[in-house]
This record gives structure tokens, sequence and C-alpha cells, in this order.
């Protein structure tokens, strides 16, 4: 008794043959190949060249997903980032009002507050009553002149255009 069960053509739903697992193996063969290919261009890097390539490929990555938390924020989601800072409930209503009325929510209000503490040289609190009292400390924050703070656990991160700083 045929126990296969049959397809409408009448063939037995079998793989046709010169398909499936040779289809499969050059998928494969095409893979191991292109892995060779990049191993052998890889080894052929320095420690330097190797990790500027990680970043490159990381920023890259990671583009779309800044993209979208850029135009996909609003107002009482940096408000409850604030608050998760440590900001309170009022502090963070006005911050994030002087924050949009900039134009600078998108870079995110956590990350613009941040960003003062760094520059006035205060804790985030104070940062956020800097930014309430006077929006002025905004002025120049996202310019590429702005200076941002320096240390041996900088990465390019910190510095990609575009990226969410």
């Amino acid at each position: 008794m045929d126990t296969q069960p049959h397809q409408p053509d009448g063939s037995s739903g079998g793989t046709p043959s010169g398909t499936g697992s040779d289809v499969a193996g050059g998928e494969i063969d095409r893979r191991t190949r292109q892995f060779e290919e990049r191993r052998v261009a890889l080894d052929a890097l320095s420690d330097e060249q190797l990790k500027a390539r990680f970043w490159e490929l990381s920023h890259q990555m990671m583009e779309p997903v800044v993209e979208l938390a850029r135009t996909h924020t609003s107002p009482s989601i940096e408000r409850s980032i604030l608050l998760r800072m440590g900001i309170d409930s009022v502090s963070s209503h006005g911050v994030v009002d002087r924050i949009h009325d900039r134009g600078l929510l998108g870079k995110g209000a956590g990350h613009v507050v941040l960003k003062v503490a760094h520059q006035l040289g205060v804790d985030v609190r104070a940062a956020a009553a800097a930014i309430a009292a006077d929006d002025t400390v905004l002025d120049g924050l996202f310019t590429p002149t702005s200076a941002a703070p320096t240390s041996a656990a900088s990465t390019p991160a910190t510095t990609t255009e575009g990226a969410r700083r």
C-alpha cells in the first residue's frame, strides 16, 4: 500500500529530480564561498581597520532604528524618559516643552538633558532646571562645533552625523 500522499498532478509530492537538495546544496556552496571571501578580506585588515569597519557596519545597522526613534517620538514619551531619569513631573513638562519648541525633540529629551549636564558640569536634575529656566542653554548644543565630552570610552557613535546625539 502506498503511504505517500498524491498531489493533484499525480505526483507523490516528493522533491522532483534536480531540485530540492541540489538547490539547498548550491545555496550552501554560495554562502560558504561568500564567507571565505569575506574572511580573507577581513584577515588583511589591521585591528584599527577592523574597529573602523565594525563601527561603520554598526552605524549602518542602526540608521533605520535611529530614524524610527527620531520620527516616532512624542512629548509624552520624552516626558516619561525624563521621569525615569529622576526629573520630577512638573519639570519634565517644562523641559520637554522647551526642547520641542526648539525643534530638538527628535534628538531625545533625555539626550538633550545629558548633553546640557555635560556642558554645564552638573547633574541631570540641575540641567533640567537650567533648561526650564532658560532655553538659551540649548543654543549650539547640536552643532558640529559643540564640544562633546571625550574619554577613552568614546566611540564613533558619539560623533556620527544623523545619529541621535
